[in-house]
């Protein structure tokens, strides 16, 4: 069984649908689950409708919106499906009822419960379209398998009570081969709550079905030709990363790669599944690859780089030093706000760190200024280099301010003004 992951810019339309269609023929012969993301831009809509509605503004218009061009979708992939017509109605209705509802006064958990449609939507469109093309699947709701804890908008998954929601699933479906469509980025809690795994935790839904079923492979279709050493839009003369490690591919994850969700590779990991990374565009594409062979891991340098962030130092107020005490109730603050350090340095007598600058990052500020000195650089790049030499660094930091400097034998990063 080979599990199949799309994103949303790979169904933002009919043609897209229709495309989804294409890739998936030629695996006639495999059991295959489809994993389906928002279509297009939805998971935005949804958002702007999520805060309206928290803050009491009206949402008809942006709902009617994303009713109407999800059902004109659907005409056009499939026309002659009444029922999948009637299903996707419902679900809007469901929404439109959740909206006349007073909000439950926590913000995630609505959050949760209202972006869910999208994927829910989408994976509609597609199971339709691919009956109407002769390709039989069942639709699943995600959340009927994936079990996970109340951590809305970034929800742990309970790894034991999915599997044993999983192990009936392959046989419950009909038809030989088996194909399920489902939905990336959702799960439900023991109470049957919607919660969602983060935003771009499609492929995370990917490896989790992998994991639970046990999967041959897991391909991620992309707009894109595969994993490369940097960002093709900003940098013309990148190299594609045709065979890396899962060690190599966390790594890279964890600093900011943006082809791979960072919690995607571990479950694949420990259970020696392969993954892909392919061109919905040009299948002839060799793509990238990620299993435990890490021969190539140096063999070309990556650099990633991460625009808008600030560099945050942190000073005691009595001039003490910067102790375990100190770090232990920073921590606290930024666990308790969800902000997440991407470089720490620490001295005698302050600790600094790297963050996204986001609404969130500048409430932290605020809190941390109320027990030490806080100072600040905004709009910081941070830029680091995996199996870096020289010649990278210098041309990645030429005419730049250097505010912070690391180096282990095999990542150099930079924080840079």
């Amino acid at each position: 069984m080979k599990v199949f992951k799309f994103g949303g810019a790979s169904v933002r339309d009919a043609e897209g649908v229709r495309n989804l269609a294409r890739v998936v023929k030629p695996y006639a012969l495999d059991d295959l689950v489809i994993i389906v993301s928002a279509m297009g831009k939805t998971t935005n809509a949804l958002e702007a409708i999520v805060w309206s509605y928290c803050d009491g503004r009206d949402t008809k218009a942006m709902f009617e919106a994303l009713r109407r061009d999800h059902l004109a979708v659907l005409a056009e992939v499939a026309p002659e499906d009444i029922a999948a017509a009637a299903e996707l109605v419902l679900n809007f209705d469901s929404l439109r009822t959740l909206l006349e509802k007073p909000t439950v006064g926590n913000v995630d958990r609505d959050y949760d419960g209202i972006v869910a449609f999208g994927e829910v939507w989408s994976t509609l469109i597609v199971s339709a379209h691919l009956k109407a093309m002769g390709i039989g699947n069942a639709w699943v709701d995600a959340r009927t398998i994936i079990r996970t804890d109340e951590q809305y908008r970034r929800a742990g998954v309970d790894w034991s009570t999915s599997e044993r929601r999983a192990s009936t699933l392959l046989s419950e479906v009909e038809g030989t081969p088996k194909r399920i469509v489902t939905q990336g980025f959702i799960g439900a809690s023991s109470e049957g709550t919607t919660t969602t795994l983060g935003r771009e935790g499609s492929d995370f839904s990917a490896a989790i079905f992998a994991y639970l079923l046990d999967a041959e492979s897991v391909t991620i279709w992309k707009d894109v030709p595969g994993m490369f050493n940097a960002d093709p839009n900003r940098f013309p003369d990148t190299k594609l990363l045709g065979h890396i490690s899962y060690r190599e591919a966390i790594e890279l994850s964890y600093f900011g790669a943006s082809v791979i969700h960072p919690r995607t590779l571990q479950p694949l990991q420990k259970k020696q599944i392969p993954l892909y990374v392919r061109s919905f565009k040009d299948m002839a594409a060799p793509g990238s690859v990620i299993d435990a062979h890490s021969e190539n891991d140096s063999l070309i340098p990556s650099f990633i780089i991460k625009s808008k962030q600030l560099l945050i130092s942190i000073t005691p107020r009595d001039l003490s030093f910067i102790v375990e005490e100190n770090l232990s109730d920073i921590f606290k603050l930024f666990a308790k706000r969800n902000v997440r350090i991407d470089l720490m340095q620490n001295s005698a007598v302050a600790f600094s760190v790297v963050v996204d600058d986001s609404p969130r990052s500048r409430e932290l500020i605020d809190a941390l200024g109320q027990a030490y000195e806080v100072r600040y650089n905004e709009s910081c790049e941070l830029i680091t280099v995996r199996h870096y030499d020289e010649a990278t660094l210098v041309r990645l930091t030429a005419n730049r301010e250097v505010l912070v400097e690391q180096r282990s034998r095999s990542t150099a990063r930079f924080v840079v003004h």
